[in-house]
């Protein structure tokens, strides 16, 4: 028993160091929030250097254009992701950072057109091939000896129907807020 445990300990002190560097990779969790719809999603990023970073996410889209679309009532969801780059202003990926993002996104949307009164003129189903190419602003907090990370950002651009089956529905511009959190390892 008392090997086991002497064992244990030289491994544990001769990881000690591994754990103290940092990979090039962090991993977390990303939702972002715009006035008609919530996209949350996995995301992955790999810092090129102190100062530049890529990232890819896997996402869900849920769309609530409500009116705010082309017919008078827009809902519907579909997955996608996203490619984009990050310049941080201060080393380590921290505080400050600019950066730009193209998302692709298949969204199915159920709509209806109301007459006078409400009445139900018609329906429809439309799926859509949406391109998303945002810029963004935000700050990156590094908790935990830097291991752990908390990033609230804010991105603008446009929701570009590149691809429609169906009725038109709503494209434009789009207002984004977003928080991602997660671990560099």
């Amino acid at each position: 028993m008392t090997r086991h445990c002497l064992l244990i300990l030289l491994l544990s002190t001769c990881a000690l160091p591994l754990l103290a560097q940092q990979s090039p990779f962090a991993l977390g969790l990303e939702v972002q929030a715009y006035p008609t719809g919530l996209i949350p999603g996995i995301r992955l990023d790999y810092h090129l250097n102190p100062h530049h970073s890529v990232h890819a996410r896997a996402g869900y889209n849920w769309v609530r254009h409500g009116d705010n679309g082309v017919q008078d009532d827009e809902q519907g969801q579909g997955y996608g992701g996203t490619l984009g780059y990050r310049y941080f202003f201060r080393p380590e990926h921290a505080r400050w950072f600019v950066g730009g993002r193209a998302d692709l996104w298949g969204n199915e949307l159920d709509w209806q057109d109301l007459g006078p009164n409400g009445v139900l003129l018609a329906t429809g189903t439309t799926r859509i091939t949406v391109f998303q190419p945002t810029a963004e602003a935000g700050y990156r907090f590094l908790l935990a000896g830097g291991h752990v990370y908390l990033a609230p950002a804010l991105a603008f651009g446009l929701e570009i129907n590149v691809k429609t089956e169906g009725e038109p529905v709503g494209e434009g511009t789009i207002l984004l807020l977003g928080l991602s959190a997660g671990w560099q390892f």
